[in-house]
């Protein structure tokens, strides 16, 4: 019963991380803050539950399913938000099955060495995530086009595209996003362990 409670925790989540601690905000001011708010948030739900899945059954694979459950919803949510009239480009949804497939390599290659894969999984993860985001980032349109392009009328003020300040990047949300992720994920990994002895 808990194992299937959790699967449907993790849809919930997975769904709403999309929603909410990126995309629209993306497209404003706020881009820089919120994209390693994004890494940080997408790294919890990652490696927590990937853990607690490849520790619950203790076959190398599990992280991998798991992030395929969380690819599955976060299409969903996407296809939700395409139905309130967004547009493509205006929706980006994390990879999770990169990362996780990274926590099965670590059990694995550790021959299921539970620290090992708390100390090096959790690092792999932490550093990827943001890579593959901004990877999927650089993939769609230009994001400040396409927020004016489409308009949200009934959005707050604080959500309201606004052009972002000369030099807002020069320093790279991917590294703040990777490096804080990297020593954070340890943690969660920790967590994703602990959820098993309860």
């Amino acid at each position: 019963c808990t194992h299937y409670l959790f699967i449907v925790v993790v849809a919930v989540n997975s769904t709403l991380l999309t929603i909410n601690s990126g995309d629209y905000i993306f497209y404003t001011d706020w881009a820089w803050t919120s994209f390693v708010v994004f890494s940080i948030a997408n790294t919890l739900m990652t490696v927590a539950g990937a853990v607690y899945y490849i520790t619950f059954t203790g076959v190398p694979g599990t992280g991998a399913y798991y992030g395929l459950i969380m690819q599955v919803y976060t299409w969903v949510a996407k296809v939700a938000w395409l139905a309130l009239g967004y547009p493509v480009d205006f929706i980006v949804h994390p990879m999770w099955i990169p990362s996780c497939m990274l926590l099965d390599l670590a059990y694995w290659a550790t021959k299921k060495n539970k620290h090992s894969l708390i100390f090096f999984g959790g690092v792999l993860v932490g550093m990827s995530m943001p890579l593959f985001n901004m990877v999927q980032l650089m993939m769609i349109a230009d994001p400040l086009e396409t927020a004016f392009k489409y308009p949200r009328p009934t959005l707050p003020p604080y959500m309201t595209p606004i052009e972002p300040q000369v030099g807002k990047f020069y320093n790279s949300p991917v590294a703040l996003g990777a490096g804080a992720g990297s020593v954070l994920s340890v943690t969660f990994a920790a967590l994703g362990c602990k959820l098993n002895t309860w």
